[in-house]
């Protein structure tokens, strides 16, 4: 009777919230979004029953497996490998300032202890722990953030009803209502943004499953954050920001690029921004995917995130006993190398003064640009900025003098040699802004 009467209560507190007009966010959201603005780097996990099969988190539709069937994968989940802390602690050592976990994939099955469906991790499984909670204890032991992925979609519930474009062949007879299944997300987002602590954000996805879809965004957005002000909203609908979003993500792509595809309506907004990308080539554990990136490319994409003004959201899909594949685990600890030298670089800055060119990307952080040099064949740059003057110029890894002169056309680097380094990081300090002196002039300091 407690169960019943919980999840009664928590669905008509959720039901009973009216649509905002106008979205207004909080000073403590507005305070979140410079943090995550700060933030640059964070851990993607795809995790689930779906790691069970390791053919990734879309096995259920993919392959057309019956739901009944795929549902009995919970009787077997015993991870006994999983370690809360040991996955925070990977992240915080790779630089990472927040994790970002599945507590609810497309295949409807939660992983947290809900009142709203028997079909989670605690009641359903043999392992009978909360892993958002573990989740949640970690990062906040560790100084993280944590952020939750909830699917809009849901291949295990029937009154998911009209179905999507995705998941229609797993033998679901429908039965309910939408306004069942719309009550029904309320009720368990209303149990994550009460039982596990303040939540740094949610990321929504699943709107383009039913774009023509009454999906009353706006009052699930209010609900969320009438319940925590300060949780950031993002929505992985491929589209400018919706009315009552804090952050704007782009699947596979730096904002405004569309290489991956998904992004041809994603009108770059001024929200927050975040570029999510994989490790190897897919998002849930999948054992016939060996293709892992090198170290030096999630670098480079780091990099130029941050040079697009964006964070970089990175995956990794552990193993269905809870631990991380080792490839991924080693190339969190050489990026974490990286960033213990070049974090700076990158923490708390914002797009530097000159725009992503083939040869990288700055960023800035008040009278300091860092050049990131990614890709260039010369031994000199030649910046297009001619309204700063040059206090100081080094090479950020051990403060070498880094030669310079200003030409008509702006700064000119002299570099002494074409960089090899992963990332050739030149520090610029500027002077404070006045007229400017004759141009053409050398200066070594």
């Amino acid at each position: 009777m407690r169960k019943i009467f919980a999840i009664i209560m928590l669905t008509l507190a959720a039901g009973a919230l009216p649509a905002q007009e106008k979205y207004v966010p909080s000073a403590e959201n507005l305070a979140n979004r410079e943090w995550f603005r700060d933030a640059k780097f964070g851990l993607f996990i795809h995790w689930g029953i779906y790691s069970m099969l390791a053919d990734g988190e879309w096995v259920l539709t993919n392959k057309g497996l019956n739901e009944k069937e795929y549902q009995q994968l919970a009787a077997g989940f015993y991870p006994s490998q999983f370690d809360a802390r040991e996955w925070a602690r990977l992240a915080k050592e790779a630089g990472m300032k927040y994790i970002c976990f599945t507590s609810r994939h497309h295949d409807g099955f939660s992983m947290f202890d809900t009142e709203a469906s028997p079909y989670n991790v605690v009641d359903a499984t043999p392992f009978g722990r909360d892993v958002v909670r573990e989740l949640a204890e970690a990062c906040r032991e560790e100084g993280l953030k944590l952020f939750l992925y909830y699917s809009h979609i849901d291949w295990h519930r029937p009154d998911y009803y009209p179905w999507g474009r995705t998941g229609q062949q797993t033998g679901r007879e429908p039965s309910g209502t939408w306004d069942d299944y719309l009550r029904f997300m309320d009720a368990q987002l209303t149990e994550l943004l009460t039982n596990y602590g303040p939540i740094g954000g949610l990321w929504f996805d699943g709107w383009w499953d039913k774009p023509d879809a009454d999906w009353q965004l706006e009052r699930q957005y209010a609900l969320v954050h009438r319940l925590q002000p300060g949780c950031l909203i993002g929505n992985n609908h491929h589209r400018a920001p919706f009315e009552g979003e804090d952050f704007q993500m782009f699947e596979r792509d730096l904002p405004g690029q569309n290489t991956a595809g998904y992004s041809g309506e994603a009108t770059v907004s001024d929200l927050p921004l975040e570029s999510c990308e994989t490790t190897n080539q897919t998002w849930g554990y999948n054992i016939s995917d060996r293709n892992y990136k090198p170290a030096k490319q999630l670098i480079h994409t780091l990099v130029k995130a941050a040079g697009n003004n964006a964070n970089l959201l990175l995956n990794v899909g552990p193993r269905p006993s809870g631990d991380f594949p080792t490839e991924a685990v080693s190339l969190l600890r050489e990026i974490g190398e990286w960033t213990a030298v070049y974090g700076p670089t990158l923490y708390g800055t914002r797009a530097g003064e000159v725009a992503p060119q083939p040869w990288g990307v700055t960023t800035r952080r008040g009278d300091t640009t860092y050049v990131h040099i990614l890709d260039l064949k010369e031994a000199e740059l030649l910046l297009p900025v001619k309204d700063k003057r040059v206090r100081k110029a080094v090479t950020f890894k051990d403060g070498t003098p880094v030669e310079h002169e200003r030409t008509k056309e702006g700064l000119l680097l002299r570099l002494g040699q074409i960089p090899t380094d992963i990332d050739h990081v030149v520090e610029i300090i500027w002077k404070p802004s006045r007229q400017t002196g004759a141009r053409g002039t050398k200066t070594h300091k």
